[in-house]
């Protein structure tokens, strides 16, 4: 699966994963491969991203730099202030207000 991150001025991350899990405005919920088409809205909470095998970038609040890895299994969190995800296809698009990284582990 692939899945983009973005808030109103910066891609946060991109790239291929696993899973994601997003706080939709009724419950926290999984998206895994082949999840059906979905539009949500997300509350404030936490977003947790496992890495798949291959290139993937992503936004290091500590340096402010963007930074590429590929490391596979690997858990990116971040705390969102709120949007709205869109799956279809095996295309994740997350629209955030508001982001702060979480433990990046």
């Amino acid at each position: 699966m692939n899945i983009i991150v973005l808030t109103p001025d910066k891609e946060i991350f991109r790239g291929e994963i696993n899973s994601v899990k997003v706080p939709g405005t009724l419950g926290e919920f999984q998206v895994l491969k082949n999840h059906a088409p979905i539009v949500s809205s997300l509350e404030e909470g936490k977003i947790a991203i496992v890495t798949a095998g291959g290139e993937h970038r992503y936004y290091d609040e500590e340096t402010g730099s963007i930074k590429d890895g590929n490391e596979a299994g690997k858990v990116i969190t971040f705390n969102v202030s709120g949007g709205f995800v869109e799956v279809l296809k095996n295309e994740i698009s997350l629209l955030v207000t508001g982001v702060k990284s979480g433990n990046g582990k």
